[in-house]
């Protein structure tokens, strides 16, 4: 086997991490996720004010204090730090080893950018426009000696897929073993979600205050156990696997650039404390296209929360709302009152509701004119007038969408240590993948109910995906699955979240984790940077949906 370690899920996660990794037991590599669709955003804003940025700046200051360590201990590192400039990385982190005196080998991976070719595929507009390349540049630079390999946007499960290949020399056709290690990466990409972070069900575990970064254990045929560094903190069991196996997906038919992976075909077995083997992942080829992260600037935004205590609380807001609107006019501004308060209140803070203001604009000048007019009302409003913060000047508005384009068109290339560069060919395709057969939700039990929150039962893990919303929900026994699978249909979903009544909404069934998933179109607007959407990610709109009541066969409780 090969162990291949994570010590990041994105950009700003735990800095000690690569340190509690590389010194809590053995790896072969250690790999790093430092990319999202904000990130891209952020380090396009990044690059506008300096060409010679663009990458995860915390990367570097990681391999200040480990990169002697990660070469003394043979773990090579594998990372998409690199942004939307992984020469540049690449480079920075030769001048770093050059001044720490460790003889490391740098590779990189490009070709993802596709911002000078916007014109060419109609990107009108693009900040930034990247293709989420394969694993087969990684696996070309470890191929070729690399001790560390810097990508741009590669799929972050081909942080996983790339050693693995190189390690036990897997074709471009072996679909099955490339889809059992997509999986792995799936799992353990998002660093301490899959050890207990984030987990439905936390308070059931021994030790959430600290989780260990998983580990991911995978052999030569794909399949591959889960685990982490014993001693550490959280725990790996079914149901951690099965949340993050959940996170931000669509359908069974994972599409990836080399192979697509089938999750109704995951089998999740025990194998002892903190050890969960992920085995029978079958796969087929990957479509014909890539998808592309493209962002672009859309004006200016700005926000205001006014504290409404006490009495009067609809009056306050209306006259909040006319007065702010009087100044500055009514046009892109959004409203939401949180009706917080409690009556009869024995605080301050629990007798008073929250008046969320925020306002879209393509003038930089309003959105300031914004702050200056919340401020302007202080004296001048409702009785008690207070906001929760001094407003600020406002920032750029950024919107993500997805672009395809063909695999053929990306010029996908590995610069491997000596300079070299080695372009990748594009996999073999196919636009209709084989599925596989679902078999039907058993009869749900029967008998009396009680009303309880559906977190009773069901655990959840809830993302964005622009501006749609992914919800997985899992349910614990077989017998609470088939009660699930009949009671939580599309139209029971827009019941329990009135958000999404006027939504489209698709549904897929996942018998062998015993789970649903949905994915709500539409729910988050034009994606985190531009949503004014309480909840912006969906991160907690899984809890949400845990704390609804309903109906709940007694036999299940």
């Amino acid at each position: 086997m090969i162990r291949i370690g994570n010590a990041s899920g994105f950009y700003g996660d735990r800095l000690s991490a690569v340190r509690e990794m590389l010194t809590g037991g053995p790896l072969d590599v250690l790999t790093g996720d430092y990319l999202a669709e904000l990130t891209m955003l952020i380090l396009g804003r990044d690059r506008m004010k300096d060409p010679g940025r663009g990458y995860a700046k915390t990367f570097l200051r990681q391999m200040e204090e480990n990169l002697g360590l990660a070469k003394e201990r043979g773990v090579r590192i594998v990372t998409n730090a690199g942004g939307l400039n992984p020469a540049g990385l690449a480079g920075a982190l030769r001048s770093l080893a050059d001044r720490l005196g460790v003889m490391v080998a740098i590779a990189h991976v490009e070709g993802d950018d596709l911002i000078t070719r916007a014109g060419e595929f109609g990107f009108t507009g693009a900040l930034t426009a990247n293709a989420y390349l394969g694993a087969w540049g990684i696996a070309e630079c470890l191929d070729a000696g690399a001790d560390v390999v810097v990508t741009g946007r590669v799929t972050d499960a081909s942080l996983v897929v790339g050693p693995a290949a190189a390690h036990f020399g897997w074709a471009r056709d072996d679909y099955d073993a490339l889809a059992g290690a997509v999986v792995a990466g799936h799992v353990i990409e998002c660093g301490a979600q899959a050890t207990g972070g984030n987990y439905a069900f936390f308070t059931e575990l021994n030790d959430p205050d600290h989780p260990g970064f998983p580990i991911a254990e995978v052999y030569a045929d794909g399949s591959s156990v889960i685990t982490k560094h014993f001693g550490t903190g959280g725990a790996v069991t079914r149901e951690t696997v099965t949340a993050q196996l959940l996170y931000e997906v669509g359908g069974p038919a994972y599409l990836g650039p080399d192979v697509t992976s089938r999750f109704e075909t995951i089998t999740l077995t025990d194998e002892g404390a903190d050890r969960v083997r992920i085995s029978g992942v079958r796969g087929a080829p990957p479509p014909p296209t890539l998808k592309v992260c493209l962002n672009t600037l859309a004006g200016f935004r700005n926000s205001s929360t006014f504290v409404l205590c006490g009495l009067s609380i609809e009056e306050k807001a209306d006259l909040a709302r006319r007065q702010l609107e009087r100044a500055v006019g009514a046009a892109g501004i959004t409203w939401t009152l949180a009706r917080t308060e409690h009556q009869d209140a024995d605080t301050e803070e629990t007798a008073s509701a929250l008046l969320h203001a925020t306002i879209k604009t393509p003038d930089p000048a309003r959105a300031k004119a914004f702050s200056r007019a919340c401020v302007e009302l202080a004296l001048a409003s409702y009785p008690g007038f207070t906001l929760t913060a001094p407003p600020a000047d406002g920032t750029p508005i950024g919107v993500y969408r997805p672009e395809y384009v063909d695999q053929s068109t990306v010029e996908h290339v590995a610069v491997l240590p000596d300079g070299s560069r080695r372009p990748i060919e594009p996999p073999p395709t196919s636009a209709t993948p084989p599925s596989w057969s679902i078999p039907l939700a058993a009869e749900p039990p029967a008998g009396p109910t009680r009303r309880v929150p559906l977190g009773r039962i069901a655990g959840a893990r809830s993302g964005d995906k622009g501006g749609d919303a992914n919800l997985g929900v899992w349910a614990r026994t077989d017998p609470a699955y088939a009660w699930l699978g009949h009671e939580l249909t599309v139209d029971r979903l827009r019941q329990l979240l009135p958000e999404a009544k006027d939504l489209e909404i698709e549904r897929y069934e996942l018998p062998n984790l015993r789970a649903l998933n949905f994915v709500i179109h539409g729910l988050l607007g034009e994606g985190v940077a531009a949503s004014t959407r309480f909840d912006p990610q969906a991160k907690a709109l899984g809890e949400w949906l845990r704390s609804r009541l309903v109906d709940v066969p007694e036999v299940l409780l």
